[in-house]
Parts: C-alpha cells; sequence; structure tokens
C-alpha cells in the first residue's frame, strides 16, 4: 500500500524490444502532433539560451560545458506536456495547449516533482562550481571557454575536475532518472502522491535494470548532442523523448483492474 493508502501501482519487467517499440510509438506521435511537440522543444531550448546568456554576461561561460551536461536533468520536468500530448492522442481525446495546461495544473503533486528535478539541478550547478574552486583555485575564472577546456584537459587538477565532476554528475543523473522515468507520467495518469510516484518509478529501474540504464543513458547522450549546436536539436529531441516515456510508461506500468 502506498502512503496515501492506495495500492501501489504494479511494475511489469521491460526489455530492449519494449523500448524500441515505445520509440516507435514516440516518433509516430510526434509525425502526428508535431506543433505540440516543436512548441516544448522551443521552450527547452530557449531556457538553454537565455541561461547560456546570463552565463556569458556574468563572464561565466566556462559554465557552459557543466551546464550542457547537467540540462538534461530538466528533461523529465519539460516534457510533462509531451506526455499530456501523447496520453490525450491515446484515449482519443481532443488536444490543445488549454487542455494540457488545465491537466497539469489539476495535478498539484506534480509541483513537487517539479521542486525534486529542480533542486537536484541546482545541487549539479553548485557541486561544479565547489570543484572548480578546490581543485582549479578559489577565485578560479576564465576568459573563454576554450581557456577553461585547454586547463581541463593539458593539468592533472583539470583531468581530476573532468574525473571527479562527470562522476558526480552521472550519479546525480542517475538518482534524478530513477525518480522521475516514471514518477511524472503517473502522476498525470493517476491519482497518487509524489511519493508512491517516485517510489514506483525506482521499483520500475530496479526490476528492469540494464533496459532502464540503457534508456537513460540513450536520453543523456541524445539530448547533451543536442544541446551542442546552440541547443537547436532540442526541438526534434525533446518532443521524441518525451513521447516516447509516455509509451515506455505505459509498458511498465499495468494498467488499473477494472
Amino acid at each position: 500500500m502506498s502512503i496515501s493508502g492506495k495500492a501501489d501501482p504494479v511494475v511489469r519487467p521491460i526489455t530492449a524490444a519494449d523500448i524500441a517499440e515505445a520509440l516507435s510509438q514516440g516518433l509516430r506521435d510526434f509525425q502526428a502532433m508535431p506543433l505540440y511537440g516543436l512548441a516544448f522543444g522551443a521552450f527547452y531550448a530557449a531556457g538553454g539560451i537565455a541561461i547560456l546568456l546570463c552565463l556569458t554576461a556574468f563572464g561565466m561561460v566556462y559554465l557552459v560545458y557543466p551546464l550542457a551536461a547537467g540540462f538534461a536533468m530538466l528533461g523529465p520536468f519539460v516534457a510533462i506536456g509531451l506526455y499530456e500530448v501523447s496520453r490525450r492522442r491515446e484515449a482519443g481525446q481532443a488536444v490543445s495547449f488549454g487542455a494540457i495546461w488545465a491537466t497539469i495544473r489539476s495535478r498539484s503533486e506534480i509541483g513537487w516533482m517539479a521542486f525534486v528535478t529542480l533542486f537536484v539541478f541546482v545541487i549539479w550547478m553548485y557541486q561544479v562550481r565547489l570543484l572548480i574552486a578546490l581543485l582549479l583555485g578559489l577565485n578560479a575564472s576564465f576568459a573563454s571557454l576554450r581557456e577553461f577546456i585547454t586547463v581541463v584537459l593539458t593539468t592533472n587538477e583539470g583531468l581530476l575536475f573532468l574525473a571527479i565532476g562527470n562522476a558526480v554528475g552521472a550519479a546525480l543523473s542517475l538518482i534524478l532518472f530513477s525518480l522521475t522515468v516514471v514518477s511524472f507520467p503517473l502522476l498525470l495518469d493517476r491519482d497518487v502522491d509524489f511519493v508512491t510516484a517516485m517510489i514506483t518509478s525506482v521499483r520500475a529501474v530496479v526490476t528492469s535494470p540494464l533496459p532502464m540504464i540503457g534508456w537513460a543513458a540513450l536520453i543523456v547522450i541524445l539530448l547533451a548532442v543536442s544541446a551542442m549546436p546552440y541547443f537547436l536539436g532540442l526541438l526534434v529531441t525533446l518532443p521524441v523523448l518525451g513521447h516516447t516515456t509516455w509509451h515506455l510508461y505505459r509498458r511498465i506500468i499495468a494498467p488499473v483492474a477494472a
């Protein structure tokens, strides 16, 4: 039983074939309703560009790499609208931006999940700055991204920073993925509390560890590559991954018994 007293969602194991089929379904959703996918992808990309411009304005352009690496953490939160598009299309319901927003607003527990997502992202950015201070100098500052990369790749301290930073980032990404991969779609689909949603999401990863970790790695790689050309690749990558996540959720969580 969940903490709300309701029966816990039933988690089913999945395979790589399920992920491949979910990807195919996600692509079909994007092709069927590209306007919504492009809109949410543009919002995600615009957020990345805005943060990049702020870092440039404050002379912190060297944080672009960790920003791009950590930006993938916000994907599950931004893709909420895409889950709702797929849910409505699957159920044969009318799809509109107003209907999507109304559904999201009616699910109060989503706000808590959004807080968890943003909290982990903030921790990621702070630990990057802490590692820079500890390993590259308390007042370390770099005139350009090229200078930062040169220091990181050509000095012992820089290589240590790269190794520790990537290890910590991978751990935080895996933790957040485990907490959110199923929880956001579940909160849209059913009346459950956010703690139950997170526990169910972790159970999904534990039940099918290799396929789920493979899915997580694919998400990170695709989002990181898409973020390189000024975040513009996210216009397509985010919606396809968002729609796919919904269909993967439907394969992982068993329907409620009639």
